[in-house]
């Protein structure tokens, strides 16, 4: 069974590459075009530079913020009994289609150099919602190190409103629970993400921009931009509560719990947060994108600051430790007052970060550093660098070498080590590219 996999999903590959190749011309012109009227994006970041002063470090410190169990506890008794993951993929209720089913303009938004794998768009309802932005991914390789949850094979990909079409959806945040057993189909359900009440009688729409998510063990990880001094929230993929009633309101109501139409909620469960305040410029950072590195021991969170296009302050890259105590599953590492430090941090030229990997090639001292970024407009496709303590490389398409080359509108990055592949999204598409086709494509 194994083989007949593989070898399905070559033809598939192969299938895929045809579908593209006409598009990924197409895009090598218009890339070159490009490169004629707009410098590179951005300019050569450079080496990595690692951050190292107590000032500075201290900056990237976390407090953990857990909801109380009696919170948690209080809405679970009022809600019903939970469920897990195998509840919502069997539920399924959306089809992602095939590359070769989406429409020209959807393909137009994968990466030229180096190309996709795999691609998916979504379903033609939610293909048919342009107010909801897909931004971020995580698959269950990050969860468990077989690269499985359960039986299945999982990837979450997050999504948030923008300010247009209904009041109701604006800034709410929800996620693709996608079951990617079979590679030629697959199938998701979306889960809406809340917070609850102080006093668990109630909960809300979590209300902001998900650009990155990691899922570690049974725990969720997403990145939150509230304007507060929200860095992370936490959430328990053993606690999706189901919704009662189908309405435009979220939380409590007359006849039971509602969420805005979602068959499914999940309540955080804990956050953390930056003790000095709100991300600012020359203080806390605002994470933009985050992964996981299961190179380090143990493993890490890895988080990419996005600063804006054109500015001199140099962004922030880091990490933080997971917690080994079984007891804390899928939480960070903290001290005794419940704080998370950094346990590694550079500083990089490159800006608007979308989207970051961490990963040390088998056999080598130094650790790879993996940045994808908009071009300076924000319109276009995107580029992709390679740095270290050493200095950085990016990926190239065109007979001129432009470095405009990866996905348009691209979002965060997932590295499966079990196969090979980096997932990531753009507004349209849901894709796949072997991390050995990345170094092969760098200039």
């Amino acid at each position: 069974m194994q083989h007949r996999g593989r070898h399905r999903r070559r033809k598939r590959g192969k299938a895929l590459r045809a579908v593209l190749a006409g598009t990924a011309l197409a895009l090598t012109a218009a890339a070159t075009l490009i490169s004629a009227s707009q410098a590179t994006i951005p300019d050569d970041p450079g080496a990595l530079r690692p951050l190292t002063s107590a000032a500075d470090t201290a900056k990237l410190r976390l407090q953990e913020q857990p909801v109380p169990y009696r919170t948690l506890d209080r809405l679970t008794s009022a809600m019903g009994r939970p469920v897990g993951v195998d509840a919502v993929l069997r539920s399924a209720d959306r089809t992602l289609r095939d590359a070769t089913d989406c429409t020209e303009g959807d393909r137009q938004s994968l990466p030229v150099e180096p190309a996709a794998d795999r691609a998916y768009c979504w379903d033609r309802a939610d293909a048919a919602a342009p107010d909801w932005r897909p931004s971020s991914v995580t698959t269950s390789a990050d969860a468990e190190d077989d690269g499985l949850w359960g039986e299945h094979r999982v990837v979450l990909a997050g999504s948030t409103h923008t300010t247009a079409g209904p009041a109701a959806d604006r800034g709410l945040a929800r996620v693709a629970f996608v079951d990617a057993d079979d590679p030629d189909r697959l199938t998701y359900r979306w889960v809406l993400l809340v917070v609850p009440t102080a006093d668990g009688r109630d909960y809300r729409g979590l209300s902001s921009q998900v650009s990155g998510m990691v899922w570690y063990q049974d725990k969720l990880l997403v990145t939150t931009n509230t304007g507060s001094a929200d860095a992370l929230y936490v959430y328990d993929l053993d606690r999706i509560q189901r919704t009662t009633v189908d309405a435009a309101a979220i939380g409590r109501v007359p006849d039971g719990w509602s969420a805005d139409g979602y068959r499914y909620v999940m309540p955080a469960v804990a956050a953390y947060r930056y003790p000095a305040g709100r991300c600012t410029a020359t203080g806390s950072p605002c994470p933009g994108t985050i992964s996981l590195d299961r190179g380090t021991a143990p493993d890490s969170l890895v988080l990419g600051e996005g600063t804006p296009t054109g500015s001199d302050r140099r962004a922030r890259l880091w990490r933080y430790s997971f917690s080994s105590d079984p007891a804390r599953s899928g939480l960070l590492a903290i001290d005794a007052a419940g704080r998370a430090d950094a346990v590694e941090a550079y500083t990089t030229q490159a800006h608007r970060i979308r989207g970051v990997l961490s990963y040390r090639p088998p056999g080598s001292a130094r650790t790879t550093w993996y940045l994808t970024h908009p071009p300076s407009d924000l319109t276009g496709h995107g580029g992709l660098w390679r740095q270290d303590t050493g200095g950085a490389r990016a990926t190239r398409c065109g007979s001129d070498a432009t470095r405009h080359c990866w996905a348009e509108h691209t979002g965060s990055l997932s590295y499966a080590p079990q196969t090979g592949e980096v997932w990531s999204v753009t507004n349209h598409m849901l894709f796949t590219v072997p991390l050995a086709d990345v170094d092969k494509s760098l200039g």
